[in-house]
């Protein structure tokens, strides 16, 4: 599978959460509400997880491989960081936040 598209959706609440990501594969398979974070090491991808009954998240799609996330991963972070550079310069040109974590 080959990433053909990447979305990526600046937060607004200037915590840890850096964006919001959508991601297409093969130009035939989107995945929405990935989350690039800040942690202690630098930048990080949380795949989209959902609630379960017991209080606990569980993951909703994740790659089965290490290679295959190190590329989302690598990918995604990549694309953030240059939406990030263009609006510390003030470029806001097809720059879109969220709000409120939806990313349509």
């Amino acid at each position: 599978m080959k990433i053909t598209e990447v979305k990526v959706f600046p937060a607004t609440d200037g915590g840890r959460l850096k964006a919001y990501a959508t991601i297409v594969f093969d130009d035939c398979f989107i995945v929405r509400d990935l989350k690039i974070i800040e942690g202690r090491k630098g930048h990080f991808v949380s795949m989209p997880s959902r609630r379960r009954k017991d209080g606990t998240f569980r993951d909703v799609v994740h790659p089965l491989n290490s290679e295959m996330r190190s590329e989302i991963e690598n990918r995604l972070i990549q694309e953030y960081e240059a939406v990030a550079s263009r609006i510390e310069a003030g470029d806001f040109a097809g720059v879109q936040s969220s709000d409120d974590g939806s990313v349509d």
